[in-house]
């Protein structure tokens, strides 16, 4: 019982670490004060969220081994220390005004840092909670959608009542502190541990039902690591290409005002985070292949439909939908290598499927404006992405034959045994 008490505040740990890297998502809130106090373009500034989502993704992949090396507790601790260093880095470049300086700080430090803090606590959890991974996966990958919601306000009041560059070495010292918090909690599971019934019979089952317990290496020569990795890069660029463009795509189909978009935008944070923790949780009874189709059928019906959809409720409805679908892919995905992989080497696997989000986060936005351009009407954009998630969805229902061949030839060779 008391391992199970345990496992919740090791679970509450993760959730204090999310919560601090997930206010990446809140940057633009920087944006404009940034372009008015020191003249840079909107270009200039976005330049600084690409960078951070692209080494966020190869800071996971090539890092996941040292994570694994070092543990989750000085994993926490290495993030924490890049990340604040990133935040005071950034603070020194907007007091001197160097944006290549920004770069550095806010991009390649603190994404790095973002990085190694989004990976270790969630490959924690899914050995601390084999019975339900979808669940605590959700858990801690909610804590990184809500962040955006509770740092855009504090970012905000921050700036208005401190200036720019004391708003990040604020944010670092809080930040810091969180996570140096969190980080003295995260540990691994006891060898054998098993909740439930606590005994090494029900951990042996939990072992048997993942398909194959493979290194990083190992998975990579298998299929199924790129069908995953085609899922997430798919239901990536369709999400973050509907949050890029929602303000105005509502304005221009659905006829909403620029107050009532901009409403709409701030509750786009809530189903996301939401759609984190529901869908990561509902896996567990679902089957992450089964939660994985679900949402490429889904988005296609959404997708298909937005064109058509004047209503304004109904039209945010759809976008609420998508945006549960974009935030259960991140939950579900740690859960699903569990399943596939097994959980020896999840940190380095699931630091290498990343890469499709720092991918992602380069190519929705791209897509969207370049498709937007080339046809002058929403409705083409959303016909691309219909493409896209088709493709998503033969991929897979193929990761489930391939799931189904490998149970086979398990169940013939034991017979044959």
């Amino acid at each position: 019982m008391q391992k199970a008490h345990n496992r919740w505040k090791i679970a509450a740990a993760a959730v204090g670490v999310h919560v601090s890297i997930g206010s990446i998502y809140a940057y633009s809130v920087f944006n404009r004060p940034l372009q008015d106090a020191l003249g840079w373009d909107p270009t200039d500034t976005a330049w600084a969220f690409s960078i951070a989502i692209l080494f966020l993704g190869l800071s996971a992949s090539f890092l996941g081994p040292t994570v694994e090396r070092i543990g989750p507790r000085r994993s926490a601790l290495l993030s924490a220390a890049l990340f604040t260093l990133g935040l005071v880095v950034s603070g020194a470049a907007v007091r001197l005004g160097w944006l290549p300086l920004f770069y550095l700080g806010y991009g390649v430090i603190a994404g790095t840092g973002i990085g190694v803090g989004y990976i270790c606590p969630v490959s924690t959890l899914v050995k601390w909670f084999p019975d339900r991974r979808g669940l605590a996966t959700g858990l801690a990958i909610m804590g990184f959608g809500f962040g955006s919601l509770i740092a855009g306000s504090l970012i905000q009041w921050l700036i208005a009542h401190t200036g720019l560059p004391l708003t990040f070495f604020i944010l670092a010292a809080l930040y810091g502190a969180v996570m140096v918090y969190s980080a003295r909690t995260l540990a691994p599971p006891p060898q054998g541990w098993m909740q439930g019934t606590g005994s090494a019979a029900a951990n042996a089952a939990a072992a048997r039902r993942d398909l194959a317990d493979l290194d990083s290496m190992e998975a990579l020569r298998t299929a199924r690591f790129y069908f995953l990795w085609v899922m997430l890069f798919i239901n990536v660029t369709c999400g973050i290409a509907v949050i890029s463009v929602a303000s105005p795509m509502a304005q221009e189909t659905a006829g909403l005002t620029a107050a009532a978009a901009a409403a709409m935008v701030g509750l786009m944070g809530l189903f996301n985070g939401v759609g984190r923790l529901g869908w990561a949780s509902l896996s567990d009874f679902l089957g992450r292949p089964n939660t994985y189709t679900a949402f490429f059928v889904i988005q296609i019906a959404a997708f298909l439909a937005l064109p058509a959809v004047s209503h304004p409720l109904l039209f945010q409805a759809l976008i609420f939908l998508i945006l549960t679908c974009y935030g259960g892919g991140f939950a579900s995905i740690p859960a699903y290598i569990g399943d596939l992989f097994g959980t020896r080497r999840l940190a380095s696997i699931h630091g290498n499927i990343l890469t499709a989000w720092a991918a992602a986060g380069l190519a929705g936005p791209l897509i969207a404006a370049r498709v937007r351009e080339t046809t002058g009407s929403y409705s083409g954009m959303l016909s691309v992405f219909v493409a896209l998630l088709a493709v998503a969805l033969v991929c897979s229902i193929l990761i489930q034959f391939d799931i189904r061949r490998i149970r086979r030839g398990s169940g013939l060779a034991m017979a044959r045994g």
